[in-house]
């Protein structure tokens, strides 16, 4: 796609040698004539006019003219009275095209986990917030800022989360960082610098980046189950471990929560093992028919790392998160964070603090529990008119439930068979840390980013693979 200027000219990197035995016109027109046949300038773009490339290169506007017109007679350019100089059309002749991959058929429901509904992004009030982010922001603030994030969204999310998750945030204490892999990843750094070699983690959970995220910290990853109370702590007591990863408020991807005799087991353990507590918010905001659930955090401050971001609130592309770091930790992630990119973007970082403080946020998240408990509804009475013999677990928060096939089922089949119908289904195996085919065929089923409308379709043209 050519570049567009509106009024401007653009800039082209040419350059003439006035010691040369060639001609200063002569080496003008080979240039423009190698950067087209280059690639440098594509077809359609637009070239400085005559006047403007004449001042840059200290020649005649003439000589300049002479030039265009010789290449606009050799096919190169092309010009219209009153409009800009232009790579002409035939100037290169056009590869020949690729072959078009066959086309990928599209499904009438993709029950994808770990996705929000991205049409429903607050654009409106992000733009607001971006606008009185700009507005506010003094001069100063352009610069690179502090690496541990800037101090307006530092203070917002400290006050949002004692105030929503009774977590015990400092703003001394808060990084922000760009993202989940990110915010894991300067966590694991640190705890390597304080010795830690093992990281714990859930199964089922993620084992594919948590393992990965621990191998580029320089640490082991290992499993620990989960049951229906949370991660099994005297198994993790059983690992060696100094470190695990876990998601107490709706645990990846079962669902259950963490029972409070659990959460107390596990801070009890960190404390006897001089160990931490990495706490993966995860689903915290959305929650149905159960209680609140504070975060662990406020249980262990010096024990836990609290870890959020906004991908699943507002949408992941907005790349910003927040670690809640316990003393011990905090300036080793404050300085692996300023290896990395010396810092959050700040005026994103202004914005949302702007929209968290202005309460549109929580209007936001309001909304939300809206949309995604009404899918949960429509997605319990899809296959409760179905596939009545399938159990749903893990409905009691997030966006995302677990679909317990029938005995003999096999998993990888249903997904294959179900993508031919174009339906989008998703196994539990890949969640899982031991062999394909233990625990039983599940899927973990996303309805963050699917219609009322495309679960009850998707589900009923799928009841016979889930039945069985």
């Amino acid at each position: 796609m050519p570049l567009e200027w509106s009024g401007l000219s653009p800039e082209l990197l040419l350059a003439l040698d006035r010691e040369s035995a060639e001609g200063l016109r002569a080496q003008l027109e080979r240039q423009i004539r190698d950067a087209i046949r280059a690639g440098r300038l594509g077809v359609g773009e637009r070239l400085p006019s005559s006047r403007e490339l004449a001042r840059r290169l200290g020649v005649s506007r003439g000589l300049v003219q002479d030039c265009f017109a010789q290449l606009q007679a050799e096919g190169y350019l092309t010009t219209r009275a009153g409009a800009a100089t232009t790579v002409a059309a035939r100037a290169c002749p056009r590869p020949a095209p690729a072959p078009e991959p066959p086309p990928v058929p599209r499904l009438i429901a993709d029950f994808r986990s770990g996705v929000p509904d991205l049409g429903s992004f607050p654009l409106a009030d992000w733009l607001w917030a971006m606008r009185e982010a700009g507005n506010s922001l003094p001069t100063a603030a352009l610069g690179y800022g502090e690496p541990r994030g800037a101090p307006a969204l530092r203070e917002v999310v400290a006050g949002y989360q004692r105030r929503v998750r009774a977590a015990a945030a400092d703003p001394g204490r808060t990084v922000i960082c760009s993202g989940y892999a990110q915010g894991l990843g300067l966590v694991l750094r640190a705890l390597a610098a304080h010795g830690v070699r093992t990281l714990a983690y859930e199964d089922p959970g993620a084992p594919g980046a948590t393992s990965l995220a621990a191998t580029h910290a320089g640490m082991t990853a290992v499993p620990v189950p989960v049951d229906e109370d949370g991660i099994d702590v005297g198994a993790l007591e059983a690992t060696g471990a100094r470190a695990v990863l876990v998601t107490p408020a709706h645990q990846w991807p079962t669902g259950v929560v963490m029972a409070a005799g659990r959460r107390r087991a596990l801070i009890a353990w960190a404390q006897r093992r001089d160990a931490f507590v990495v706490e993966d918010d995860y689903d915290a905001e959305f929650r149905y028919d159960r209680e609140p659930v504070g975060s662990l955090q406020g249980l262990a401050a010096d024990r836990v790392v609290a870890l959020g971001t906004v991908s699943k609130s507002l949408a992941p592309a907005l790349r910003l998160g927040w670690l809640l770091c316990p003393p011990a930790l905090v300036e080793s992630v404050v300085a692996f964070k300023e290896g990395d990119d010396r810092g959050s973007p700040t005026l994103d970082q202004v914005a949302l603090a702007r929209l968290l403080a202005s309460g549109r946020y929580d209007r936001h998240l309001r909304r939300m529990r809206t949309v995604y408990a009404a899918r949960r509804a429509t997605l319990v009475e899809a296959l409760a008119a179905h596939a009545p013999g399938v159990r749903l677990t893990g409905l009691a928060a997030g966006f995302h439930a677990v679909a317990h096939l029938a005995a003999g089922r096999d998993e990888a089949h249903v997904v294959a068979e179900a993508r031919a119908r174009r339906v989008g289904l998703y196994g539990m195996t890949a969640n899982r840390s031991a062999p394909a085919g233990t625990g039983g065929a599940c899927l973990v089923l996303g309805f963050g980013n699917v219609s009322e409308r495309a679960i009850a379709t998707g589900i009923a043209a799928v009841a016979d693979l889930l039945a069985g």
